[in-house]
């Protein structure tokens, strides 16, 4: 076979394989019982998929990362963690969205939030993975991101990537940087629309939440009609929280099931991270505010962000698409005297006192997202033999049913 046709069967069994994947994580996430499947009352109204990308455009990916067992061997495992990328318009575009970050607790990372404030744009894709993957994740959005697009006006490829973390170091070699750039890029070209695989799967593999096995979450909310009908989506990363604080639709599920808590102890050990996604037109300011109310929606599963936990959250509206770049057509009908192209952007916003069911939405649907995440975990062993057993779904329905609180 010559190099030619040899590269192009290479080429042909990646996409296949791509494709293969992302298919599979898609039937994954539609076979797997969701909080509300279990009788979890929740408030709002949720999209075709409850998730963020019922925000058109926004797409998911994952690379999961599991092998090993056993004692810890630095460097070799066990191997508990991986990558989730999200991308606000799609892998193929180049187009920047309005975004805002906040951050709740500080005690971990989240990468590109200096330009983010400054600028008010989020250009590309916003990756989680774990703590010590920051670095690498990063790097990897980069040589992505120069393989695959066009330098700027100026001939420059540029990117100050966005990359979020939480510690997974309770089941997973962290220390062993097990994290690798085709990982990053595996979860990003994997990423599709559609339902969303939720639990043990990309960066929150190996996390731990409310001492029960955590992962990634997501859910959404339709505003109706009055309200614009936009859409609001949001993805978690959860690992954070004290089995004893655990609430669920108002129930003390925590205190409930006290059984087998991850560490023994009486720190709100871990973190959260929260994307929240919106196709309503929102500028920066009111992304912004937007992140904010992601606390109060922690705050109905318990939360109250503990001086160890990292709990950092970013906002953004997909609507004003081009709103950042520079018109490079010098014949524009609205050329300035000067005789350049027109500067001038338009965009569209809504009045602040329109916002308030966009906040309700957030609240709503971050509160459902971190139980989803717990849902759809699963028991797992790691290093040196630690387990955290997942959320018991029987005896989450009997703690409802006695609380009045079981929707079916």
């Amino acid at each position: 076979m010559s190099q030619h046709c040899a590269s192009r069967a290479a080429v042909a069994s990646l996409i296949f394989t791509l494709t293969f994947a992302a298919l599979t994580l898609a039937v994954s996430a539609q076979t797997k019982p969701r909080a509300r499947d279990l009788g979890v009352p929740f408030d709002g109204t949720p999209g075709p998929n409850n998730a963020i990308t019922d925000v058109a455009g926004v797409e998911v990916g994952h690379t999961t990362l599991i092998s090993g067992s056993g004692k810890l061997e630095v460097g070799k495992g066990p191997v508990r963690t991986g990558v989730t990328a999200i991308h606000p318009r799609g892998k193929t575009s180049n187009d920047a969205v309005f975004a805002a970050w906040f951050t709740l607790n500080g005690n971990g990372e989240m990468t590109g939030t200096t330009w983010v404030d400054d600028s008010g744009f989020l250009n590309g894709p916003v990756m989680i993975t774990n703590t010590h993957s920051v670095g690498v994740v990063r790097d990897a959005v980069i040589a992505w991101k120069v393989k695959r697009g066009e330098p700027d006006m100026e001939g420059y490829w540029w990117s100050l990537p966005v990359v979020a973390e939480t510690w997974d170091g309770w089941l997973n070699d962290i220390n062993g940087f097990h994290v690798h750039p085709e990982d990053a890029f595996h979860a990003l070209d994997v990423a599709h629309s559609g339902p969303v695989e939720e639990g043990n799967v990309g960066g929150g593999t190996g996390m731990i939440c409310n001492e029960f096995k955590g992962g990634i979450g997501t859910s959404s909310r339709v505003l109706d009609a009055k309200a614009g009908g936009y859409t609001v989506g949001v993805l978690v990363q959860c690992n954070y929280g004290r089995r004893d604080q655990l609430r669920i639709a108002g129930v003390p599920v925590g205190k409930e099931i006290p059984e087998h808590p991850a560490y023994g102890n009486d720190d709100d050990t871990g973190s959260i991270i929260v994307i929240v996604a919106t196709d309503a037109p929102l500028i920066p300011t009111q992304l912004k505010r937007v992140a904010k109310k992601v606390s109060l929606g922690l705050g109905r599963d318990g939360s109250y962000s503990g001086d160890g936990s990292g709990d950092i959250f970013l906002a953004f509206s997909t609507a004003n698409p081009g709103a950042d770049k520079q018109s490079p057509d010098k014949q524009s009908a609205d050329k300035q005297s000067s005789g350049g192209a027109n500067p001038l952007r338009q965009f569209t916003m809504l009045p602040n006192d329109s916002l308030d069911p966009i906040f309700l939405a957030t609240v709503q649907a971050t509160e459902e997202a971190v139980v989803n995440a717990m849902v759809a975990a699963e028991t797992m062993k790691g290093i040196d033999d630690h387990e955290v057993i997942a959320l018991p779904h029987d005896r989450l329905r009997e703690v409802l049913k006695k609380y009045n609180r079981l929707a079916k």
